[in-house]
């Protein structure tokens, strides 16, 4: 997702109108230094279009999951949060006590992929993961 012209072309050309909303919506997640909720696009959105409805965003974050643009996590706040595709795998160990987010290189899943595989001939998703715990300063 580079860019958000280049998200821009990729629906154009799958057929999918390129409106203004959408534009702004895809700029709030590009431009965004982590994962983004909808309701953080949303504010953003309606900041500079008043006109545009929550159920605007939903819809735009289902068709750019669906179309494998954004990922999609769940890191224990009760919404989930998003994230452009192209940014890579990664997944998150986040502390129950104290919130705590901490990246986990995708290497460390690779044991458990292939044992979900070979154990259970389960071919696992493990694109966009978090982990829920307690960190080693909530452990003490």
């Amino acid at each position: 997702m580079g860019q958000p012209r280049d998200i821009i072309h990729k629906l154009s050309e799958l057929g999918y109108r390129v409106t203004p909303q959408r534009m702004m919506i895809l700029s709030a997640i590009e431009n965004s230094d982590s994962h983004i909720s909808a309701e953080e696009i949303y504010a953003q959105v309606v900041a500079k279009y008043p006109r545009v409805n929550i159920s605007t965003v939903y819809r735009t974050l289902e068709l750019l999951k669906r179309l494998d643009l954004v990922t999609e996590t769940d890191l224990g706040e009760g919404r989930v949060r998003y994230h452009p595709a192209d940014r890579g795998h990664h997944h998150h160990l986040v502390c129950q006590e104290c919130g705590a987010i901490i990246d986990l290189d995708e290497s460390a899943l690779f044991s458990l992929r292939d044992t979900l595989l070979r154990e259970y001939k389960f071919v696992a998703d493990l694109r966009h993961l978090a982990i829920f715990g307690r960190c080693i300063n909530c452990r003490q």
